[in-house]
């Protein structure tokens, strides 16, 4: 929604032609499409075998003012306000020298407009025998190249350099090159190459990310109703799964079914120390189908009928393969506006058969 707002302030944003392979802060673009694009580049047998991983250190907070007044076009004054316009914290107003407001709705823009032509140098800087492709998401970005040579010795000092001219640099300890074979993280997913085959998983340090705040949330609610634990977790699992159901994804939501089983038989565990094992599954599980150990919950509606709620299953997200959004795709475009109808209803038909 902020993207949305953001391009709207600007009259120019229906002309502007953004990098193709852009999809941080843009409408109609998401991660889902970034993550299919990297397929697309490193899954054929041919594809560049080596990754540059880059990551723009504070980047919000460092972007110079002076080369967005002179290159992004737009009403000057009115920029300058909105990046001189600083920020409130406890009641005391903080100038903004540098970077662009902390949380404002411009923010994402500026930064989309201001990554905008590193696709184009990279290009004209390289030939089609190097390999080299761009895809972004934010201030996040992965270069791929034929060679570990190619990405040393000429991608990164042009990113650099690129970078610099816009009071921005790379951040060391987060940049760094690497084998397809050996695989790289990404918006959350492990891109990885097992001999000619790529996988996009959910990332390790998602996944424990993940389920640590699961069983955080399940430890600290011993005393809360169990209907309204399971829906609160129903949310947090149903929304993770939906991000993840366009990977390789399955093992993983079995062992997220898994992770939270042990959980809440130590929820009920805790809650009722005197009870045994027998009791608490009788109270606490039912069977669903062939599955025996669903954790539910039943509850009394105002007009006195009663009610079950079922703790959802990360398993019973049905895995499904993304469609890339075309490259040059623009919703300010009349040129794509059945396009975007026509991707729209895909999308919800494809919600409600799920």
């Amino acid at each position: 929604m902020l993207a949305s707002i953001g391009l709207a302030i600007f009259p120019y944003a229906k002309k502007v032609i953004m990098q193709s392979n852009a999809y941080g802060f843009r409408p109609k673009r998401s991660c889902a499409d970034a993550i299919e694009q990297l397929f697309i580049i490193f899954a054929k047998k041919v594809s560049p075998q080596w990754v540059l991983e880059g990551d723009i250190k504070l980047c919000f907070d460092k972007i110079d003012h002076q080369w967005l007044l002179q290159n992004i076009p737009m009403d000057k004054s009115m920029l300058a306000k909105w990046l001189k316009a600083g920020y409130i914290e406890k009641s005391t107003l903080f100038p903004t020298l540098a970077g662009t407001p902390a949380g404002g709705i411009i923010s994402p823009t500026l930064l989309t407009v201001t990554l905008k032509g590193l696709e184009d140098a990279l290009k004209a800087a390289t030939k089609p025998k190097d390999k080299v492709h761009l895809v972004t998401y934010a201030d996040d970005f992965v270069i791929s190249g034929a060679s570990e040579e190619i990405l040393e010795e000429v991608v990164k000092p042009l990113v650099v350099k690129f970078l610099l001219e816009r009071g921005l640099e790379l951040s060391p300890e987060k940049t760094l090159v690497t084998h397809i074979n050996k695989g790289f993280d990404f918006l959350g997913f492990n891109v990885r190459k097992y001999g000619q085959k790529l996988l996009t998983k959910p990332a390790k340090k998602s996944v424990e990310t993940f389920l640590d705040k699961l069983k955080q949330l399940i430890r600290f609610s011993v005393n809360l109703d169990p209907g309204e634990l399971i829906r609160k977790l129903n949310l947090k699992i149903k929304g993770w799964c939906n991000y993840y159901r366009h990977g390789v994804s399955k093992q993983t939501f079995d062992k997220v079914d898994s992770v939270i089983f042990r959980a809440m038989l130590d929820w009920a565990r805790r809650r009722h120390r005197e009870r045994g094992v027998r009791w608490l599954v009788k109270r606490y599980f039912c069977t669903i189908g062939g599955d025996h150990w669903v954790f539910h919950s039943e509850y009394t509606l105002k007009d006195g009928s009663q009610c079950r709620v079922l703790l959802y299953k990360a398993s019973a997200t049905r895995i499904r393969r993304h469609i890339k959004i075309k490259s040059a795709a623009n919703p300010y475009n009349p040129e794509y506006t059945e396009y975007f109808k026509e991707r729209t209803k895909r999308y919800y038909n494809v919600r409600s058969a799920a």
